[in-house]
This record gives C-alpha cells, sequence and structure tokens, in this order.
C-alpha cells in the first residue's frame, strides 16, 4: 500500500550517492553542506547513510561494491523519480526501450524501486514510497532543488519520459540552444539539454542533480577547499541564477544553484 502522503507521479523525491570512498564522502558533503548524517547497517561494516538537514532526510550515500569499484565504475549520483506504481512502470519501460538494471524489489518497509537505463543510455531510478517517502524537505536551501537531463538524442528522451511518467514538455530557447522544460500538472519539474560536439565522446547522457544554495561563489571555493574539483565556474544563467559543476574527491559529479527563480527556504 502506498504512503498517501507519497510525491505525486512524475516528482523526483530522493538523491542517492554510490561512492568509492564512503569514509571520505561523508567527510566532504557534510561539512559542504553542513548535513547531519545517521549511519545504518546494512552488512558487515557497510551502512546506508542517511544525510540530513535538521534531522530530516534529504538524500542518502553508500559505499560501491568493491567490484564495481574494480571494473572502473566511477562515482555517482543517482536521482529517484516518485511513482504510483514501479511493477506497472517497469512494464511500461521496457516497452518504451529501457533496460532494467535492479528490481522491481521492496527496500525493507520503506517502499519498492527500479533502476533502468533509459533508451539513450542515462540511469534512473523510480520510487514507490511505503514508510519513507523520500526527501523531507524538498525545495530548501542545502537540498535537491533542480533535475537536469543531457542527452544526445532529446526526441527519443522526451518520447520516453513523457510516455512513461506523463509529463508534459516544453520548448524554451536559452542562449543558442532549445532547452526542454519537463512539467508536471504545468509546473516544471526537471530540464533537459541536448549533448553537442562539445562535450566529450566518453560523457555519457545523464541526469545532473542540482542542489540550491544561497551563494553560489562560496560554495564553489568551499568545495575546492575540501577537495572537490570545479568542472564548471560560477556562471550565470540569465533570469535562472547562478550555478556551478562540481566534481567531489571520489568522482562524482553534482551541481549547485543559486537560483533567481524562488524564494528557497533556509
Amino acid at each position: 500500500m502506498n504512503n498517501k502522503n507519497n510525491y505525486p507521479q512524475g516528482i523526483f523525491c530522493w538523491a542517492e550517492l554510490c561512492t568509492h570512498n564512503w569514509k571520505d564522502g561523508k567527510a566532504f558533503y557534510t561539512s559542504l553542506f553542513e548535513w547531519g548524517n545517521d549511519d545504518q547497517p546494512i552488512g558487515e561494516d557497510e551502512y546506508y547513510t542517511m544525510l540530513q538537514k535538521q534531522g530530516d532526510d534529504i538524500a542518502a550515500m553508500y559505499q560501491m561494491p568493491k567490484e564495481q569499484v574494480d571494473d572502473s565504475t566511477p562515482s555517482y549520483w543517482l536521482t529517484y523519480i516518485a511513482v504510483d506504481d514501479v511493477d506497472t512502470c517497469a512494464i511500461k519501460a521496457q516497452k518504451l526501450g529501457a533496460q532494467i538494471i535492479a528490481g522491481p524489489h521492496n527496500v525493507m518497509n520503506a517502499g519498492r524501486m527500479l533502476m533502468l537505463k533509459d533508451p539513450t543510455g542515462a540511469i534512473v531510478a523510480l520510487w514507490q514510497g511505503k514508510e519513507h517517502i523520500g526527501c523531507q524537505r524538498p525545495c530548501e536551501l542545502g537540498t535537491p532543488y533542480w533535475h537536469e537531463m543531457a542527452t544526445r538524442d532529446s526526441e527519443a528522451s522526451r518520447h520516453f519520459y513523457c510516455e512513461l511518467l506523463g509529463w508534459q514538455s516544453e520548448i524554451k530557447p536559452m542562449e543558442g540552444m532549445d532547452y526542454t522544460l519537463f512539467l508536471v500538472a504545468g509546473k516544471p519539474v526537471a530540464g533537459m539539454l541536448q549533448m553537442n560536439n562539445e562535450w566529450p565522446e566518453d560523457v555519457p547522457p545523464h541526469w545532473m542533480i542540482y542542489f540550491a544554495v544561497d551563494n553560489c561563489d562560496s560554495y564553489v571555493n568551499k568545495a575546492a577547499i575540501l577537495g572537490g574539483q570545479v568542472c564548471v565556474p560560477a556562471t550565470d544563467i540569465p533570469d535562472v541564477g547562478r550555478f556551478s559543476v562540481i566534481c567531489d574527491p571520489q568522482g562524482a559529479v553534482f551541481s549547485m544553484i543559486e537560483s533567481a527563480m524562488d524564494d528557497i527556504k533556509a
């Protein structure tokens, strides 16, 4: 049975870091965003760490299995989208050309999940919440704020997600490119951009997670001091805000944004 307080279908509800070094990764993010943490044992000397803001779960992280590290799998952030019925979505996703990576399966009593690779190669997860709906402080400073897909086939990506989740799409011209907004009930929930020839060939299609901050430049400096690599320095997007792309010391990439569009809670 679903939790009646679940996020509506199609809304991003959770973010999870799979990292080469759990201890150092935890130190980096808790220092950068001043997050708390709750280490929940999941095996011998293994933990699923709830990253917290003022005691509320806002994201999570765990140690990448050794065999994946040995296979040179990079550290990564995985984003979850809320759905009403994971099993129905799994069948539909496969018919639309997706590859199932894991699930659908129950995560104890927290909910039911599915990890898939979409037809263009981007990896994403779906979540049907039960006892845990996902991020408990959405759209606040220091929490996931925006999600953006980078794809080499925007039309195929648009078709897949709109068919699977019921998203609407809208094209918005931005600085020499067409930016796609995905909407639920008329409200933007995610974006998409077409990867051009300037993108390195070894960068796969992916979902990028943006964390909300109140001063992009200061957080960029802090990330660098903590050992992060600044991939894109603090940059203004007219009428949108100021953002930066960071690679953490373990190799996972994420973005931060100082939004000019919303009055985000502290």
